[in-house]
């Protein structure tokens, strides 16, 4: 038993390490230009690049750029989000996904010059929602946290004080890759900044409140 635990143990410490390191990560759809520069991906964010599925419009586009890892179990992830926004729709942020049919993006989308928090659940149809913010910051924080089967989303300006967004459905207990999207529906592309993007593990809730249960 000791054997077996301290294998899952080094298993999971393997899948935390690859997760935390840019390097280590891989391509779902490959921007022509980028580089990974003092912790930090940049990336020309490939034109006329999108995910959405079927609702409102009437297609489905899976092409844009997505930087990721996969990862189990409940977990937080949140990264710094930097970009030279130019046209309507340019977008950049986290994206949590099993498959085509079914993942979950959300950060910044610039639309009629206004600066939104956005996020698009898909489960085999889009949906779409936004937060309009008064003025264009710097910068922006974004944080996920997977727990059970939902997700909760959260930005914040100095990633101290987070403001929550949303909660969403995710199956719970299966591995899901995570990382960084960015893309330019109606755009030539642009500039995307992701600082210090982050996974760390959470303990499995229902363990917890078992373990409480039965103290």
């Amino acid at each position: 038993m000791k054997k077996l635990l301290f294998t899952i143990a080094l298993l999971y410490g393997l899948n935390q390490a690859n997760a935390q390191s840019l390097e280590k990560m891989q391509w779902y759809n490959e921007p022509e230009r980028w580089e990974i520069k003092n912790n930090a991906l940049i990336m020309q964010v490939t034109p006329k690049s999108d995910y959405w599925r079927i609702s409102h419009y009437g297609f489905t586009v899976d092409d844009a750029p997505f930087y990721y890892s996969l990862y189990g179990g409940e977990f937080e992830a949140k990264v710094k989000l930097t970009g030279a926004y130019k046209a309507r729709f340019d977008q950049m942020g986290l994206m949590i996904r099993t498959d085509h049919e079914n993942y979950i993006k959300t950060g910044v989308e610039f639309v009629d010059g206004k600066f939104n928090v956005s996020t698009v659940v898909t489960h085999g149809k889009s949906d779409w929602s936004v937060l309009t913010l008064d003025k264009v910051p710097p910068f922006i924080w974004i944080k996920v946290v997977r727990r059970l089967d939902a997700v909760e989303i959260f930005y914040s300006l100095d990633d101290k004080n987070y403001i929550m967004t949303r909660n969403a459905p995710l199956q719970d207990n299966k591995p899901v890759m995570v990382g960084v999207m960015a893309a330019s529906p109606d755009g030539n592309g642009f500039e995307a900044r992701f600082e210090n993007f982050k996974v760390n593990h959470l303990p499995d809730q229902r363990r917890l409140e078992w373990l409480k249960a039965h103290q």
